[in-house]
């Protein structure tokens, strides 16, 4: 139907968004936008319009991105009941963006403006994944990142690490021969690891049980 469309509008919102800033809503004719983000989570909301009205948004997610090119390093460790952040190598923005939690539905942000290496964070779980973002913004004020936050690191961290919580499942011995077998397992899922993974640990017996 999009020969009966005169437009769309489009509503970039930060999350989260700590000021309580309005999403940024843009008008187009267009079918394609193109729009300069840091590596946050964004919801994006898409509607089309007519004379008649505004349809339903059909809303997105942008999705995680793999992170192979930022400028710095950050580090987190635990501290008492909190974690502190620093980096490498050292790097004055005009003020830090600063995303942790869990996931895009779990994130808290903080405006660091003053000239510091480290920052403190706070409201950590143990077992418990959480992603710390750091971004380099010239704008410290409560208003849009958008366009003016670029990401400067990205770290995984734990507050405190647990045993994995179960162990591998669906393990299947595939290819056997007279002197080998292949060995395959489905990894555990992340909400049982309660930690960083660092690797399994495999034993096996001959049929005798003595070797």
């Amino acid at each position: 139907q999009s020969e009966n469309v005169l437009g769309y509008f489009v509503n970039v919102e930060r999350i989260p968004n700590s000021c309580s800033h309005p999403p940024n809503n843009i008008t187009l004719k267009d079918r394609e936008i193109l729009v300069n983000i840091s590596m946050a989570y964004y919801r994006i909301n898409i509607s089309a319009y007519n004379e008649a009205g505004e349809s339903p948004p059909a809303t997105y997610i942008v999705p995680e991105f793999s992170v192979t090119d930022l400028p710095g390093q950050i580090h987190a460790k635990r501290q008492g009941t909190n974690a502190v952040v620093t980096w490498t190598p050292e790097y004055n923005p005009k003020c830090f963006v600063v995303d942790w939690g869990t996931g895009k539905e779990d994130m808290q942000m903080k405006i660091i403006t003053t000239a510091t290496r480290n920052f403190t964070l706070d409201n950590f779980k143990p077992y418990k994944s959480y992603k710390i973002m750091v971004h380099a913004s010239d704008v410290c004020q409560c208003e849009s990142f958008i366009g003016h936050e670029k990401t400067f690191g990205v770290t995984d961290f734990y507050f405190l690490e647990g045993v994995p919580r179960t162990g591998p499942t669906n393990v299947t011995i595939l290819n056997i021969t007279k002197h080998s077998a292949l060995v395959k397992w489905t990894k555990i899922a992340a909400e049982d690891r309660l930690g960083f993974l660092q690797g399994y640990r495999i034993s096996y017996t001959d049929s005798s049980r003595k070797k």
